[in-house]
């Protein structure tokens, strides 16, 4: 009978969606069902993320302030601190950060944190459905129980399901609404109508047999990722020892229109998912007696890559008689990719520190980063705060080497070659065009 309650509630647009955390996943969520005429309710601890969304702006890239506004506007969107109004939810997508420890082991203490908000809260009729990335077996081994507790049972008084995020910060062509929705439940009824909800505002919606699936399809995708970039940073560093351009062999490889994906290498992997999804994967390998080498060689090549790029930095000193020690370098783009202001994982964060710990004096340019600040992962160096610079004349030409770390679309590259000594560039940058005739010494990835 839920099932039935339910589908009609979002057939008639009169089910009120609940999201548990607004941020890179959340918000973009939470908006898209709001424009689509759901009343929602977005849960979030942080209290200025909830004044700003209050005030109709978003702190978000890939989501309009307009957008924000409007859904405010007409009532659509409530984002509020108080998570005792979860019981007003028909449906609740929890979306909260999966990090890792120190000991590159799941941490679940946001997950489980919203779960147990959740239980205060609940009531019969709805359904919960997870989208932060994990292990596979969380939906049905965490948080089934947890409701179990309170004597409610999946398919009589609850519905649970998994429905991996996807989300790409600041790719405009792929967003929520056109990318397919992989949904897998702990039950049929779960699946279906965790199906029909994000049929509302999604193009395409895969279900799958159950809520492992689609947590493991999540880590699939993700571990693909990490492996092949991982072949990509190896491959340049073979390409660079044996003088060979790197970007012109991925090029020329990828004219193959079958049987290749090109894959790129770069200073080290960033954002949320790719560092640290194939470490869910390999943790719960680990607890099945399997030893997953693919997924730690990937490891071992990305992470060392911020110091693969201070050797090319330290190189390119030399070659100018000078050291790391008492130089000044100039880092362009601190967010972990390009055009956007997300610094998570960053591998410049890594070049930064130590950069720093040799003793170089370090400046940045990013326009969509303001403040770098270093937290206990990236104290090997003196680990003080940095600070946004204009990307002047006097700053370029006054750096002993510049270092491409991300490639905004901001900067003037032919404007950076004519002024700068050294150039190390991580993220093929400098087209050919750029490249030809410059002054600049350029040392590539």
């Amino acid at each position: 009978m839920i099932k039935e309650q339910l589908e009609k509630l979002i057939a008639d647009r009169q089910a009120k969606i609940g999201v548990i955390g607004l941020g890179y996943v959340g918000l973009p969520l939470i908006v898209e069902f709001a424009l689509k005429g759901f009343s929602t309710i977005g849960f979030e601890a942080d209290e200025k993320k909830v004044e700003q969304l209050t005030a109709g702006t978003s702190y978000i890239v890939d989501v309009p302030d307009a957008n924000v506004a409007k859904c405010v506007g007409e009532g659509k969107l409530i984002a509020t601190t108080d998570f005792s109004r979860l019981g007003e939810c028909d449906a609740i997508i929890i979306c909260v950060p999966t990090p890792l420890r120190k000991t590159k082991d799941p941490d679940m203490s946001f997950i489980l944190s919203a779960g147990e908000k959740i239980q205060d809260s609940l009531r019969g009729g709805q359904l919960i459905i997870l989208e932060s990335t994990t292990y596979p077996g969380t939906t049905d081994e965490v948080l089934e129980p947890m409701f179990e507790e309170k004597g409610f049972n999946v398919d009589e008084d609850f519905l649970l399901a998994f429905s991996p995020e996807r989300v790409d910060p600041g790719n405009p062509q792929f967003q929520t609404h056109n990318i397919p929705k992989v949904v897998g439940g702990v039950s049929d009824d779960s699946t279906d109508v965790a199906a029909m909800l994000y049929g509302q505002i999604v193009n395409e919606v895969h279900p799958v047999s159950s809520a492992r699936v689609a947590e493991a399809a999540k880590l699939w995708e993700n571990t693909f990722r990490a492996i092949n970039i991982g072949m990509a940073n190896e491959m340049a560093k073979l390409c660079n020892a044996l003088g060979i351009d790197t970007w012109e062999v991925v090029r020329a490889a990828a004219t193959k229109p079958f049987g290749f994906m090109p894959f790129f290498p770069g200073p080290g992997i960033g954002g949320h998912c790719i560092p640290l999804d194939p470490h869910y994967l390999s943790w719960k390998a680990r607890q099945h007696g399997f030893d997953s080498k693919f997924i730690s060689l990937a490891e071992q090549v990305n992470s060392t890559m911020p110091n693969y790029v201070f050797d090319l930095v330290s190189a390119a000193l030399n070659q100018q008689k000078k050291a790391v020690n008492g130089s000044k370098v100039l880092i362009l783009g601190v967010a972990y990719k390009k055009d956007i202001d997300d610094m998570r994982e960053s591998p410049a964060l890594s070049i930064i520190d130590l950069l720093r710990a040799d003793g170089a004096d370090v400046v940045y340019h990013d326009p969509f980063v303001e403040e770098v600040t270093f937290d206990h992962a990236y104290t090997i160096g003196h680990g003080e705060p940095l600070y946004n610079q204009e990307l002047t004349d006097e700053l370029i030409s006054g750096a002993d080497c510049v270092v491409i770390c991300t490639e905004h679309s901001t900067v003037d590259y032919n404007r950076l070659c004519e002024l700068a000594g050294v150039v190390v560039d991580t993220r093929n940058a400098l087209s050919p065009e750029i490249r030809k005739g410059c002054h600049a010494r350029i040392v590539r990835l």
